[in-house]
Formats: C-alpha cells, structure tokens, sequence
C-alpha cells in the first residue's frame, strides 16, 4: 500500500520524470528520489514511498497547530507521516521530517472512522488535522483522507510549510477548511541558507490559499537569523494587505537538530509583537506563555474575547460570536467549545 503511483509528475527522455508536486520541480533519475527522498522513480515512474504510513497519531487541541480561530476549544483527530521537501537546518520534528522512523500502515477508511470513534468520546473534536511532518510530500493520502472526512461532516486541516505547487495547493483547497501556513522568514537569502529553498512560493501559497480558505500564519524567531524589526514589519505589512484579521503567531525558538545557539529572548517575542500589531489585528507569542499571550482581544475595544492557558481555552467572553462589549464580530470558522 505504501507504494502507489505518485500524481502531479510528468514523465521524461530517457527514463527520467519531472516532479510537479513542489516548487523544487526536481528531475528525478531512474532508481533515485526527489529532495524529499519519499517520491521514487521506478523505470519512468514516480511512485509515492509513504503512501498510508503514520509515524504519528493524537488528539490535539486545535490551538496547538496553532489554529486560534477555528473552533476555538476544540480538538483535531492529528496524524503525520515521513519526510519533507525543506531541510531546515533548526527542524523541531527532525526525526520525522528528516529521517524515516518507526511507521505503521493504515488506510484512508481507517483514518476517518478513528476519527469518529474519537469524535463520540471528545464531541468537541471537529476535525481531522494533517501535521508533524510536512502534508505536501503526502499528498495522494492526504487528499484520500479529505474526501472521505469532508463525506462524514468532518474539517480538513492542513500544518505546512507552504511549499507547493499550485497545481497541488487548487486540488486541496476545495476540501481544506484551515491551514496554518510557516513562514519562516522574510529574506530569499534566509530562505536559501538556512531553509533549503524558496521565499517567494511560500508567499504565493498564502496568498492563494487566503483566496479560498482560513489562514494562520506562524513566524519562528530566531536571534539574529530573523528578529529583525524590519523583516517582521514587512512580513506583518504584507499580511495586513490580504487581510488585517489574518493571525500572526510569533513562535519561540528552541535549539533543534543542526541549530544550537539559545533560545528567543521573550523580550524580542513582545517587542515583535508590538511591530506586527502596527498593522494587524491578531498577533499571538507562540512556544512561550504569559498571560495575555495566546489570548484574543477585540480589535475595536480591546477588550478580552477568548483567554487561553497555554494551549487550552480557559474563558470566553463571545456573546453570539461577538464581542460582548462593542458588539464587533470575531473573525474566526465554526464555533466555540468551551464548557
């Protein structure tokens, strides 16, 4: 089951196949694999090697994708599998997105009806959340999984770096309600360095995907890669032209895989903060807690809408979807659940 017959490739002379399904494009020989080493071409054709195979499965609070205005308080039924087509050199999920770890084979039918199964003993669960490594190099699974989720009333939730065909990005849209897009940074040299690829698709798939649904963005601040106010600035300016209500979670930076300089300096978490709110509306600190830091405040009055501890919602002070003092409606797809 893990093999099948990849989409989105072309074949080429002499054995060779184009990949179609990342901006790398790569040019895939005979008995070789594309950057992501989860696409395999087998005499002329590209096979996916990761169809079907989970490395991860949990319920999570929708906040921790961070989605913090879809369902707010509910949970995602979340799943990952291997492999990636960025090689960042400060990856949190390093021995998933970079090395194959222990896997297990399941099917599409099989995903969704555990999610249901979840979804009796947690109601508050919505959806099912394709995460933890990166859903593009899944692909052909995912858009499987989706299909049949959407069938059975329940969300499509994508956690990705952004680096996708719009070929790929315009077939999952339409049964994608959310996705929490990375971007990493806001130079192609950063990009280039230290991510192992291109700044200007990630834009572009935040700008499509705006178009057609839900969009979060998330931001690692890393010292002195980064942090800069200038980049936030541009970052937040241009976020603020598809839309002032689109969240910004400025996340904390921990040292991982081939990275080992400190942490971020909550100083410079709060001081971005305050750049990005020049502009947007929604701005979150990520990877770091304080009061007040992942909680939502009404743009118009400031005043308290949905309180969070960590991960978990704590408080809402909504009344009809609204803010309770001013009247103004919240920005954000389904419902809250909190009891």
């Amino acid at each position: 089951m893990s093999m099948i017959e990849a989409r989105f490739y072309e074949r080429q002379d002499e054995g060779k196949v184009k990949c179609r399904l990342c901006p790398h494009g790569c040019l895939v020989l005979p008995g070789k694999t594309g950057v992501c080493r989860v696409r395999e071409n087998r005499g002329g054709t590209l096979y996916t090697r990761n169809y079907g195979l989970l490395s991860s499965v949990a319920l999570d609070p929708v906040e921790k994708k961070p989605l913090f205005h879809v369902d707010p308080g509910g949970y995602l039924f979340s799943l990952g599998s291997y492999g990636c087509n960025l090689s960042c050199e400060f990856c949190q999920n390093w021995q998933i997105s970079q090395e194959r770890p222990d896997l297990y084979e399941t099917t599409p039918e099989r995903v969704v009806q555990m999610a249901l199964d979840q979804k009796k003993r947690h109601p508050s669960l919505t959806g099912v959340a394709y995460t933890y490594n990166e859903p593009t190099v899944w692909m052909e699974f995912i858009m499987d999984c989706a299909r049949l989720a959407k069938e059975k009333g329940l969300r499509n939730v994508l956690v990705t770096n952004g680096y996708i065909s719009r070929e790929a990005l315009d077939e999952a849209l339409p049964v994608v309600d959310a996705v929490n897009i990375d971007v990493k940074g806001w130079t192609e040299e950063f990009y280039r360095t230290i991510i192992h690829g291109r700044l200007k698709p990630v834009v572009e798939t935040v700008e499509r995907a705006r178009e057609k649904t839900w969009v979060e963005v998330t931001y690692l601040v890393i010292p002195s890669e980064n942090d800069k106010d200038e980049d936030v600035r541009a970052l937040s300016e241009w976020l603020a032209g598809l839309g002032p209500a689109v969240p910004l979670h400025l996340s904390r930076y921990f040292p991982a895989y081939r990275f080992q300089r400190p942490p971020t300096p909550v100083a410079t978490l709060e001081r971005l903060r305050d750049v990005a709110m020049e502009r947007l509306y929604y701005v979150y600190i990520g990877n770091a807690w304080k009061r007040g830091y992942a909680d939502t405040f009404c743009p118009e009055c400031k005043s308290a809408l949905l309180e969070r501890g960590g991960l978990d919602l704590e408080q809402s002070h909504l009344v009809d979807g609204a803010c309770p003092n001013c009247g103004r409606t919240l920005e954000m797809v389904g419902k809250v659940h909190f009891s």
